[in-house]
C-alpha cells in the first residue's frame, strides 16, 4: 500500500514467459515511472507469479479475480500479464483498464512477436501512468485517460478503443482487429509458444532422425540418388519431408483444435489457434531440418572416402557433392524423425510445442468437450 508518497505497483503475471518478462522489466520500471510521472512521485514495483487465468478466458471473471487479489493485498495498482490470447466482442484484447480500481489486464500476444520485452514494458508504463493519474468518477474517468493512452495506440497500431459493457469492471479497453491485427496476434502466439523448444523437447524423434541420417550418409544408393537429383527435386523432397513431419506431429499428438461451438467467433478462434499451431510446429521442424543438414555435412566430411564415392557414382566428391548429399540426407532423416516421433508421448509433444498457459487452456477445452459429449 502507499506510504510516504510511494505508489505500490504489482505485476501479476502468469507463470513461464509472462513472469520472466515481468521480472526483467521490474528492475527498471520504478525509475522510468518516476521520470515519466513528473510530479516527484515514487513507485515501488513488485512481481507476483501465479496462474490467475486458470480455468477461464472470460474477461469480466479475470478482472474480478485481479480486483479481489489486489484488494486482499492492498496493492495500489495491479497490472496483470498473460500470454493467452483474449477476446472481446469478436476482437482480440490488448488491454483492459479499470481506473476506479487501479487494474489493468494486458494480453501479450497482441503486442506481436518482435521486441516483445520492450513493447510489454512500454505498455505497462503507459497503463500504470494512466491508472496513477487523477481519477474521475463515472464516464469522465476513461475519457480523461484517453490523451495519456494516445501514444499507446499510435505506437502499437492497429490498436484502437474497444467496446466495454455497462456491467463490466473495466472502463477502458483497447483491442486489435483487421488483417494486421490478426497477424500481430498470430506472431505473438507463436512467440509465446517458443517454437525453438520443440527440437530438444522431442528427444526420441531427434534420435531417430540422427540415426537415419548417419546410416543414409554411408549408403551408396543414397549417394547415387543425391547425385542424380536436380535442385527443384531436392526442394520438393525438403517440402515433402518437412510437411510430413509437421502433419505427423499435429495428428499423432492431437494438436488440432476442434471447437464444439458453432458461432463465428468460436470458429475464428479455432482457426487462429490452429494456424499458430502449424506455424509453431513448422518453425521447430525447420530448425531441426537445418540442424540435420549441418550435422550430416560434418558427418560426411568425417566418414566419406573420395575414391569410394567416385568409383560408385562416377563423380568426384567435391564441395557441391558434399552439400547435395547432406541436403538430401536431411530430408530422409526428417522422415525417419517423423516415424520416431510416434514413440513420444502426447504430453511430451504438447509440452514442447506450447507454453504452459496454452497447455492448460487446451486441456480445459478438451475436458469441456468431453463433458458435453457425456451430457
Amino acid at each position: 500500500m502507499s506510504s510516504q508518497g510511494v505508489t505500490v505497483v504489482t505485476i501479476l503475471a502468469d507463470p513461464d514467459a509472462p513472469t520472466e518478462i515481468a521480472q526483467r522489466m521490474a528492475r527498471i520500471l520504478p525509475a522510468r515511472l518516476a521520470d515519466r510521472s513528473g510530479r516527484g512521485r515514487r513507485f515501488d514495483v513488485e512481481v507476483v507469479s501465479e496462474p490467475f487465468t486458470a480455468g477461464t478466458e472470460d474477461l469480466p471473471t479475470l478482472m474480478h479475480r485481479i480486483m479481489d487479489r489486489g484488494s486482499a493485498q492492498n496493492w495500489d495498482i495491479v497490472v496483470a500479464l498473460t500470454d493467452l490470447p483474449l477476446h472481446s466482442h469478436g476482437r482480440k484484447l490488448v488491454v483492459d483498464l479499470s481506473h476506479e480500481h487501479g487494474l489493468a489486464l494486458l494480453s501479450l500476444p497482441t503486442l506481436g512477436g518482435l521486441r516483445l520485452q520492450t513493447r510489454a514494458r512500454r505498455a505497462v508504463e503507459v497503463a500504470v501512468l494512466s491508472l496513477a493519474g487523477p481519477r474521475a468518477s463515472g464516464v469522465e474517468g476513461p475519457a480523461q485517460s484517453q490523451p495519456l493512452l494516445a501514444p499507446f495506440v499510435s505506437r502499437f497500431a492497429p490498436i484502437h478503443p474497444g467496446q466495454v459493457g455497462a456491467e463490466e469492471t473495466a472502463d477502458l479497453r483497447y483491442v486489435v482487429s483487421g488483417p494486421r491485427g490478426y497477424l500481430r496476434v498470430l506472431l505473438g502466439m507463436v512467440r509465446a509458444n517458443r517454437p525453438w523448444r520443440l527440437v530438444p523437447g522431442l528427444s526420441k524423434a531427434l534420435a531417430a532422425a540422427l540415426a537415419t541420417g548417419a546410416v543414409a550418409t554411408v549408403n551408396s544408393t543414397i549417394w547415387s540418388l543425391a547425385q542424380s537429383l536436380s535442385a527443384p527435386r531436392l526442394v520438393i523432397a525438403t517440402v515433402g519431408s518437412v510437411a510430413l513431419m509437421i502433419g505427423w506431429l499435429i495428428v499423432d499428438a492431437n494438436l488440432w483444435h476442434r471447437t464444439a461451438e458453432h458461432s463465428p467467433e468460436a470458429r475464428q478462434r479455432a482457426r487462429l489457434y490452429n494456424v499458430s499451431t502449424v506455424m509453431t510446429v513448422g518453425i521447430g521442424v525447420l530448425v531441426c531440418y537445418l540442424g540435420l543438414i549441418v550435422i550430416n555435412l560434418v558427418w560426411a566430411l568425417f566418414i566419406l572416402n573420395g575414391h569410394v564415392f567416385a568409383s560408385t557414382t562416377g563423380t568426384p566428391l567435391d564441395a557441391a557433392e558434399y552439400w547435395t548429399l547432406s541436403w538430401f540426407v536431411a530430408s530422409v532423416a526428417t522422415v525417419g524423425g517423423a516415424l520416431g516421433s510416434g514413440l513420444e508421448s502426447d504430453e511430451a509433444i504438447r509440452a514442447a510445442a506450447y507454453s504452459k498457459r496454452e497447455q492448460e487452456r487446451r486441456r480445459m477445452l478438451q475436458d469441456d468437450d468431453g463433458d458435453q459429449v457425456v451430457t
